[in-house]
């Protein structure tokens, strides 16, 4: 079996959600949510042996769920949540710039750098405190740095009020939401940039609603699939999640506003011990909170294999250990029952009929064949085809007249463009003008 390129993997999931720009060949993927995931797929009971309460194995190049227990319940995710908050601050902000440290980013609980207000950092700096050591206050100081600018506040966060740097805050996690939205994420609700328990009071219409920050194990994993697949960030987000340890300073501003290095130094180390259980490890964040209990989200890849997986509610204290038990079992999962492989069939289409044209009939022509997939031995695939009895002139070269159609499992997978080969123009009367003359000089 060959493996694919990281470039073609990244096309590939960028074509599966349902916000993205399709391909070219008109190939339509579609997202699988965890309530239409095969049940037969569990038939050795993997799902019963799992600690948490949700959870999902997915397929991290187009985003289906191989395997789910809950997947779609609605549940706190902790920190996970930096995930999100580290690919959105890598496509949309500057990791070169340097944040001001307000008396707000720097009462954040536990666990936290220990960030001072009127402190400076760089933003680079502050995604490996992030990400590794899972700073509380490491995410507030970025999230209101950028939200400062999209909510036209003072870019001196150091000078806000708590009413400002929280407006700033929610700018960010505005912007986390909508990027969730944008990656097919249907069930995510976020509340705070780094995952702490909270809930927004939302007001429309005047009617007022509670929203907890909540994902499900289906959009988390969703998540974590965009982050390794198909970012432009892609990159540079593994580069941070998969660090070792990272130590840098805080900065100081000198005389004409410009900053160096020099002030208190920050050692980080990285939390994530999945990076060494297994060969092929890629990435993952973990996370916790009372109400979160012990939450995971990661992804692998091996032999041409991506996964993805998402643990939510695994377990409380004396439990730790739980999420690695859980996230071996669907890796190892996924790497035993499932191989690649081409889904497509080739076939020759009869030309059609055109009414009322100046060529009788025309040539079809489907895109090509949609990228293989991740199959065991129990899935099944089906492919149907639409096509028109016939055509109506005029028609276009290209103009889409019929659909190719995967169903895996019953479920519509993907969809492909059956188009035109060339243009037919309607019967009009120079053509007939033109068929008598070249009749009558034969």
């Amino acid at each position: 079996m060959k493996n694919r390129s990281r470039a073609g993997r990244r096309g590939l999931f960028a074509v599966c959600c349902p916000a993205w720009l399709l391909a070219a060949v008109s190939l339509a993927v579609l997202p699988v949510s965890a309530a239409q995931a095969d049940g037969r797929k569990d038939e050795t009971g993997t799902a019963a042996q799992l600690y948490a309460q949700a959870a999902v194995l997915m397929d991290a190049d187009n985003g289906r769920i191989l395997l789910e227990k809950n997947g779609d319940e609605v549940l706190p995710m902790a920190s996970t949540t930096k995930i999100m908050t580290c690919i959105l601050t890598l496509e949309q902000g500057d990791t070169e710039e340097i944040a001001a440290v307000s008396a707000y980013a720097a009462g954040q609980p536990r666990v936290r750098l220990g960030a001072r207000k009127g402190e400076y950092y760089q933003i680079g700096d502050l995604l490996y405190s992030l990400m590794l050591e899972s700073h509380n206050d490491a995410a507030v100081i970025i999230a209101e740095h950028f939200g400062s600018k999209w909510a036209g506040l003072s870019q001196d966060c150091s000078a806000h009020s708590s009413q400002e740097s929280q407006k700033a805050v929610l700018a960010f996690v505005q912007r986390m939401n909508e990027k969730a939205r944008l990656i097919g994420c249907t069930d995510t609700s976020f509340v705070t940039p780094n995952g702490l328990d909270a809930t927004l009071t939302l007001e429309k219409g005047g009617q007022t609603r509670e929203v907890a920050h909540s994902t499900t194990a289906a959009d988390l994993a969703r998540i974590m699939s965009y982050c390794v697949t198909a970012s432009p960030e892609r990159e540079q987000f593994l580069t941070i999640t998969r660090q070792p340890s990272y130590s840098y300073e805080s900065r100081r501003q000198e005389t004409g506003g410009g900053f160096s290095a020099g002030g208190r130094t920050v050692s980080c180390i990285n939390h994530n011990a999945f990076l060494e259980m297994m060969e092929g490890a890629l990435s993952g964040k973990t996370g916790f909170t009372g109400k979160a209990g012990y939450c995971y989200v990661g992804a692998l890849e091996r032999d041409g294999k991506t996964f993805a997986v998402a643990l939510l509610a695994c377990g409380w204290p004396n439990n730790k250990t739980w999420k690695w038990h859980d996230a071996r079992l669907l890796m190892e999962y996924g790497l035993e029952n499932y191989e690649f492989r081409e889904i497509g069939q080739k076939r020759e289409l009869t030309p059609v009929p055109v009414e009322n044209g100046q060529s009788a009939q025309v040539e079809l022509v489907c895109g090509e064949k949609p990228p293989g997939l991740l199959l065991s031995e129990h899935d099944t695939v089906e492919v149907k085809w639409e096509l028109p009895g016939g055509l109506t002139a005029p028609v276009e070269k290209g103009q889409p007249v019929g659909k190719e159609l995967f169903y895996v499992n019953g479920e519509l997978y993907a969809s492909l463009a059956v188009t035109a080969a060339k243009d037919v123009e309607a019967i009009d009367f120079p053509y007939c003008l033109r068929s008598v003359l070249a009749a009558a000089f034969l």
